[in-house]
């Protein structure tokens, strides 16, 4: 069924929610553990740059961000049909609030708490086993790979004015 929007924008609700199953609800909750290594460094972050390489050898914002992406895919995997059906981050807003050197574990937690259509938000923290280090909201979008795919391809083939 497809439903018209203002602008002629149509809406169809049924392919979009077609592949979820119907596990993919609020309050799916998933912990993921990583201990941290220099890789995972601010210097490591952009090796080209000579800023990242004199700041301080500890987890960096960049790879925390990540971090909490890659939990919220392995919480949402089993809910998809993944691989074909996947998801991208579109929106995150947490503060990195301490610092962690390498060598530490860090837990992160998060927790589907709004589902809208394909839109999924998640509270998200994370904790160094001394630390609270960040706490906010993740948001990511269902994609079909293959579609999504196509659209970059098309994209980079696109002339740069």
């Amino acid at each position: 069924m497809a439903a018209k929007w203002p602008f002629g924008h149509v809406i169809r609700t049924e392919i979009q929610r077609s592949h979820m199953k119907n596990t993919l609800q609020t309050g799916i909750a998933h912990t993921f553990a990583f201990k941290i290594n220099e890789s995972k460094a601010v210097p490591a972050l952009f090796p080209e740059s000579g800023e990242f390489q004199a700041m301080p050898n500890v987890f960096a914002t960049g790879y925390m961000v990540g971090l909490i992406e890659w939990t919220c895919i392995q919480a949402l995997n089993p809910h998809l049909d993944w691989p074909e059906e996947q998801t991208v981050g579109t929106h995150i807003d947490v503060s990195h609030i301490a610092a962690t050197p390498p060598g530490l574990e860090v837990i992160v937690k998060v927790k589907l708490i709004e589902v809208d259509g394909r839109r999924l938000v998640f509270e998200v923290e994370a904790h160094d086993g001394i630390d609270l280090i960040t706490r906010g909201r993740h948001e990511r979008f269902v994609i079909i790979k293959d579609k999504f795919d196509r659209k970059m391809d098309s994209k980079s083939k696109k002339k740069i004015v």
